[in-house]
């Protein structure tokens, strides 16, 4: 996600630092971007000038102190203290007016606006999978919110192609919260054997989903797609209707993730496809 995020950034023409404190997933980045671009170039939607500039607007870094900007989106794992932390850091070397945006699909942003200084900086910035395809995003504004940066992120979303939606924050935003029932309704009818993965995504897809539950499980992550139903669920008071699944749990416990590790509901030759 962080990669994709970066590379739509370069092609809106922004500056764009990406960093990641692993230098083996950030070389796994560059190989990603490279290779969208290229597909990009092959296709004629660009030319190899313009693969070339859009490339050279990124610069790939594993030293926070270098990471100095107006604004930043934040995609790493779904863990509140986590995310605080990063953020206090880039607050200690950055200017008090920047922006702290947070791509989480579900914890709560103004838990995280809460522990981190300037809270009315803080606000929700949720790209969808993969980031340089989706054209949605979600805005997310919270009790320190402004109107005046809810705007600002509007325009940036607008600026770098794509379509916002306003929202306050909530459980799921509004996304993950319609969809849970796509994924738990269709996750419960395999606990009970009523039908296997490939069967129902062939199903969902025939009646006019254009990827069925367990296929875009696997292309998100199963761990990511986990973590959003325990999110989901724990701040809706546990209703038993959006109960996580035991088969999603296991798949997360055994690595299978999806695509991304070459596992999932579905095995997959070329983890990186």
């Amino acid at each position: 996600m962080g990669s994709g995020i970066a590379q739509i950034s370069a092609q809106a023409g922004f500056f764009t630092l990406l960093y990641d404190l692993n230098p083996e997933i950030l070389n796994k980045a560059r190989m990603s971007i490279e290779k969208n671009l290229q597909k990009a170039v092959e296709k004629q939607k660009l030319s190899e000038k313009e693969k070339k500039t859009i490339y050279d607007r990124i610069v790939f870094t594993s030293d926070l102190q270098s990471c100095l900007a107006d604004v930043f989106i934040e995609a790493i794992v779904e863990k509140p203290a986590i995310k605080i932390a990063l953020f206090n850091q880039l607050a200690e070397i950055n200017h008090s007016e920047c922006i702290f945006a947070t791509n989480t699909s579900s914890l709560s942003v103004t838990q995280l606006a809460a522990g981190i200084k300037n809270p009315e900086r803080v606000i929700g910035m949720h790209f969808f999978n993969p980031a340089p395809l989706m054209k949605l995003v979600e805005v997310v504004s919270t009790s320190y919110t402004s109107p005046a940066l809810v705007q600002e992120l509007v325009n940036l979303a607008r600026a770098i192609g794509k379509t916002p939606v306003v929202c306050k924050d909530s459980p799921g935003f509004i996304v993950n919260r319609v969809a849970r029932p796509f994924y738990i309704e269709s996750l419960r009818l395999a606990e009970e054997n009523k039908a296997g993965f490939a069967q129902l995504d062939n199903l969902l897809e025939a009646t006019g989903f254009k990827m069925g539950p367990f296929r875009l499980m696997d292309l998100i992550g199963n761990d990511v797609n986990y973590a959003v139903s325990c999110s989901v669920y724990e701040q809706m008071n546990q209703p038993a209707r959006l109960k996580p699944s035991y088969i999603q749990k296991e798949k997360v416990e055994k690595g299978e993730w999806g695509r991304k590790t070459g596992k999932g509901y579905y095995n997959y030759s070329d983890s990186q496809s």
